[in-house]
């Protein structure tokens, strides 16, 4: 929904009570921040001339080529007092190109075609210098730019890069439909080969896409694409907000990726990071003009400890139109479908959940610690704006893989209680982090992953209980965990090692920072059997649609069975969690009278099992 017509929705901000009761003792909250919503609403259209034209910062900001070939340059830089574009097409002359202020601290300058030829040329490096008010000269990147680049021989820092190529690249197939049932296809581009280095656009878009198809995701969901300094970062400390990172290569090949994904029918997701940026001063917006507090919080309001990295001042005009324009950028210019974002914890609360836990109680998402200027809490996420909510489609349910790790980690699988399972399953978390660890595949079997998950070793009691726990948490999870449903790649097929990225720890090694499709391609190794339950199981899922189906109803939950029933999807699901026990002619009741038939057995054979 539009911004201008969630706002013709709206009343004040406490339609969200109906749908959950016990918010009403915090309806003042949900009219203070409905209000401050408006507010800024009203502003923006008063002002700007609405949402449409202050999301389109970036075609006012940064560099951008007239229709006569001149280039216009504007900066947001309030704290310097001069400013002047530097680069190769001037020879870092400080004084050639000087830029003019208006009184809103805004800095431009149009720089002149040659006979309709831009004077700038593409690829040429770039940058700003301007002088603070104590008289020093910084140079720094521009904020807005759409390109730049790292030569590690010279420096690590990166370079601001103008962007125009003469052949634009032309987008040839439509973007699908949203997907009524969410089946997210989560991947980091670099990891995404199998050799000892970064993958690139061009070989995702010819070596994966393929995989995800055939597997029956409808969605992906792409990582650390925004420009990070630093890899290992996992993406999450970006610098430039709207160049895409060159490890992996150009605009253009991140493009035909997208196309390409399109074209086979799949939603292309961003992992966006609006919730902290990097605190790197030559190439990043830390200290942009000199001062602490342009694009970010001045001093300890404006540092996250633990991550340590620069908090935005969202309550800021610019501030907003940068984040806002940002997300306009990446669907306008490489026609990504929608979001993820990152951290959204850290944008929620002014303790950004460092040393606070949530234990459920609604007074932890109302009061002094909610960052008001975010309009935002915890409860009503994911509902309407137009009722009080957020506004967000899905929320990431944390608790779920953080339950399955520490019963790995802690429990017999013999000794599991299965009510404290479904419990989890069907109740959804609030923020928890999933770091460092190792992958479920991993957790079932490492012992022996390495040596028996050859058809040509014998199937022993560990690799047997490794590969039917592995369908059964998956497949459970899938049924009864959401509405929506996210795989990081290579788990599909229980990737036999953990993700670890070059850094001096390791000696700056890749040899964990990639996918051995080499195991799930070889006939001879057992990860084929979980690679093909997978795609059973999204296939499936396409049939009978139980993620965009109600929430299940848990039948049966047997301790000393282990057994789960549960109907969902117009399907009756029964799991045999039991370690040694199978049962014959085991009673469970159901709503619905008849014959059935076996749509998934994962005991099957096709998968490795038994055919019990």
């Amino acid at each position: 929904m539009s911004p201008t017509a969630m706002e013709n929705n709206v009343t004040d901000g406490t339609g969200i009570i109906k749908v959950d009761s016990w918010l009403e003792p915090f309806a003042p909250v949900l009219k203070r921040r409905h209000a401050s919503f408006k507010k800024w609403a009203q502003d923006i259209n008063q002002n700007e001339g609405g949402f449409e034209q202050f999301t389109r910062g970036y075609e006012h900001f940064g560099l951008n080529v007239q229709s006569n070939g001149d280039i216009v340059y504007r900066e947001w830089a309030p704290n310097a007092t001069k400013a002047s574009l530097i680069g190769d097409f001037n020879s870092w002359d400080t004084s050639s190109h000087p830029m003019k202020k208006n009184s809103f601290g805004v800095w431009e300058i149009s720089v002149p075609s040659n006979n309709g030829i831009p004077a700038i040329p593409h690829g040429s490096k770039i940058k700003i210098s301007m002088i603070t008010p104590e008289g020093e000269r910084i140079d720094r990147l521009p904020a807005w730019i759409k390109r730049v680049t790292q030569d590690l021989s010279v420096s690590p820092a990166y370079d601001a890069v103008f962007w125009n190529p003469p052949q634009k690249y032309s987008f040839r197939n439509k973007p699908p439909q949203k997907p009524k049932s969410l089946k997210v296809y989560e991947a980091h581009v670099g990891i995404s080969t199998p050799e000892g280095r970064v993958g690139t656009y061009n070989e995702f878009t010819d070596n994966v896409l393929k995989r995800i198809k055939n597997l029956g995701y409808n969605a992906i969901q792409l990582m650390a694409i925004m420009e990070h300094a630093y890899y290992a970062s996992f993406g999450y400390q970006v610098t430039s907000f709207f160049a895409i990172s060159s490890r992996y290569g150009t605009p253009e090949e991140l493009m035909r990726l997208i196309d390409t994904a399109h074209g086979m029918g799949l939603y292309v997701l961003l992992d966006v990071v609006h919730s902290h940026a990097c605190k790197n001063v030559l190439d990043g917006l830390n200290m942009f003009d000199g001062s602490d507090h342009c694009y970010f919080h001045e001093g300890g309001k404006g540092r996250h400890d633990l991550w340590d990295s620069r908090l935005f001042n969202y309550g800021h005009w610019e501030v907003l139109r940068f984040l806002l324009s940002n997300l306009r950028f990446f669907m306008e210019e490489y026609k990504f479908d929608g979001f993820r974002f990152d951290g959204v914890t850290s944008m929620l609360y002014l303790h950004h959940g460092i040393g606070t836990g949530f234990s459920g109680g609604y007074h932890e998402y109302f009061g002094d610690s909610v960052d008001e200027e975010n309009v935002s809490g915890m409860p009503g996420l994911c509902r309407p704006v137009s009722e009080g909510g957020v506004g967000f489609d899905y929320r990431l349910a944390m608790a779920i893989p953080d339950m399955w790790i520490k019963l790995l980690k802690e429990t017999r699988d013999d000794d599991w209680i299965i009510g404290n399972i479904c419990w989890t399953l069907i109740n959804q978390s609030h923020d928890q982090a999933l770091v460092g660890d190792k992958t479920l595949a991993f957790w079932l079997m490492d012992k022996e992953m390495y040596t028996n998950m050859s058809e040509l070793t014998p199937l022993t009691p560990i690799i047997d209980r490794g590969l039917a726990l592995h369908k059964m948490i998956r497949l459970l999870t899938h049924g009864i965990g959401g509405e929506g449903y996210l795989n990081f790649e290579g788990n599909e097929f229980g990737h036999p090692e953990w993700l670890d990225f070059p850094r001096a720890g390791n000696n700056n090694s890749y040899h964990y920072a990639r996918r051995q499709w080499n195991v799930v391609d070889d006939e001879l190794l057992r990860y084929k059997y979980l690679n093909e339950f997978d795609k059973t199981v999204q296939h499936t899922e396409d049939r009978f649609g139980w993620l965009d189906s109600p929430q299940a109803y848990i039948s049966l939950k047997h301790e000393d069975d282990k057994i789960i029933v549960f109907e969902r999807g117009n399907l009756l699901w029964i799991f045999n969690f039991h370690p040694t026990k199978s049962f014959t002619d085991y009673r469970v009741g159901t709503e619905w009278a008849g014959h059935y038939k076996i749509v998934i057995n994962t005991d099957s054979k096709r998968y490795g099992g038994h055919d019990r």
